[in-house]
């Protein structure tokens, strides 16, 4: 496939100055009318559909912010083909339930006559929408959930062409996983015994299937008690299994309820003790999640798809890194989260899609223009033209952990990265701590 080289070079991190202008925006930019809209324009509806309540709603948390952003950035239209659009953002809540999504997505292409969907945040939402997009026809762009999920998840056979034609999916995948886990685990000595949590669901199943062999290969053995259910409240057969085979590094994917009872019950059950690495994948990508746990939830270490250390400026809101970072503070009073980045990233590719299609009111140019996006993201680089599989774009995943923040920070803690063999680009801030 084509390895073209973006046309402009990568941006870098803006001055200190845009904090200024934009830290004031919030989402009371919602209620703001387009200027676009006054001056009769025809308007380009956007569907956004996110968890901002319920076991997932720390994914959501930053979504109202960088949704005012967007508004108040494309007040004055948004020049396409020689037309200039009025931009609506419809966004909803999927309250972390599928069925809810799935219904969400079909009364916004149904009622609300949406031209492009946006969605993003773990298979529970992502999936249930972009099947409804595929069965309608409408061209869909996705985020946040391993790529493997969102594609073998929901049909896709390896080797065969692709089933999907209006939807589409930019995320990490196994390769992304194993070279950060593979990369970080390297920092602290250990017995190369690793414990994992794959629930059964998407992002397990996709996990166990993909991403296991991948560390075997790597020089570690896997400790897989089975698939359990979300919402398990009783872990004590897991941690036995843990500490009888001597486990020194702890993965998986819980969701964030999920593991904050495994790792309570395995501090009192003896387990904690013994970890050199504590690295789940769905839990410890935000403060909330950490503060949750209390002295338990320090030196966690996780992924992070995007945080301030990465240097791409959003083209759609002019910031990125420490600069977005320091608006989102100034104006909610809330420390960052990776999400942050990652939505401002969904909507970079999105409006990138649409600028090129030419067309953005024909479904079928916005779909054929995302099979071979190219663009530059608040999160790196989107290259829908290289694969790995057709509809699919990756992003990369940088290796961080939790500590307590130096003396006179604003927040109690803090998420420096600690390694970046996915992205070089991206600083390592911090060396990696052992867990216990």
């Amino acid at each position: 496939m084509s390895r073209k080289q973006p046309s402009t070079p990568l941006p870098t991190d803006r001055s200190r100055r845009q904090v200024v202008t934009l830290a004031g925006v919030s989402a009371a930019g919602a209620l703001l009318p387009p200027l676009a809209r006054a001056a009769g324009r025809p308007t380009l509806k956007i569907g956004f559909i996110s968890p901002r309540t319920g076991p997932l709603a720390g994914f959501g948390e930053a979504d109202p912010y960088v949704i005012g952003l967007v508004r108040k950035k494309t007040a004055g239209g948004v020049k396409i083909g020689g037309t200039t659009y009025a931009i609506e953002v419809l966004e909803r809540d999927s309250q972390s339930d599928p069925a809810r999504a799935s219904q969400l997505a079909k009364d916004l292409i149904n009622t609300d006559k949406i031209d492009l969907m946006l969605v993003t945040s773990t298979p529970e939402v992502v999936n249930p929408v972009a099947d409804a997009c595929e069965a309608a026809g409408m061209p869909c762009l996705s985020t946040v959930e391993p790529w493997e999920s969102w594609y073998f998840g929901r049909g896709g056979k390896p080797g065969e062409p692709s089933p999907f034609k209006w939807t589409y999916h930019f995320s990490f995948g196994t390769e992304q996983f194993a070279k950060m886990y593979l990369s970080t685990w390297a920092l602290v000595p250990n017995n190369r015994k690793v414990g994992v949590l794959y629930p059964n669901d998407a992002d397990g199943n996709a996990l166990r299937a993909h991403l296991e062999p991948v560390l075997k290969k790597g020089g570690y053995t896997l400790v897989d008690p089975g698939a359990y259910q979300d919402g398990t409240t009783d872990f004590s057969s897991q941690i036995a299994r843990f500490k009888s085979e001597g486990v020194q590094v702890l993965t998986g994917v819980p969701i964030p309820p999920d593991f904050i009872t495994f790792l309570r019950q395995a501090a009192q059950q003896g387990l904690t003790h013994r970890l050199k690495i504590t690295m789940p994948a769905k839990f410890g990508l935000f403060p909330s999640d950490i503060e949750a746990l209390g002295e338990l939830g320090h030196r966690v270490a996780s992924g992070a798809y995007w945080s301030p250390a990465f240097p791409y400026v959003s083209p759609v809101v002019g910031l990125g890194g420490r600069a977005l970072a320091n608006a989102y503070t100034a104006a909610t009073g809330k420390q960052w989260t990776q999400q942050l980045g990652a939505t401002v990233a969904l909507f970079d590719a999105g409006f990138a899609a649409l600028r090129s299609s030419g067309a953005p009111q024909d479904k079928a140019k916005v779909a054929a223009a995302m099979k071979v996006l190219d663009t530059v993201t608040t999160v790196g680089r989107i290259n829908f033209r290289k694969g790995p599989v057709p509809n699919v774009a990756t992003s990369p995943i940088i290796g961080a952990q939790w500590v307590k923040s130096k003396p006179g920070s604003r927040f109690p803690l803090s998420f420096p990265t600690v390694e970046h063999a996915c992205d070089p680009k991206v600083a390592i801030e911090a060396r990696l701590l052992p867990y216990a």
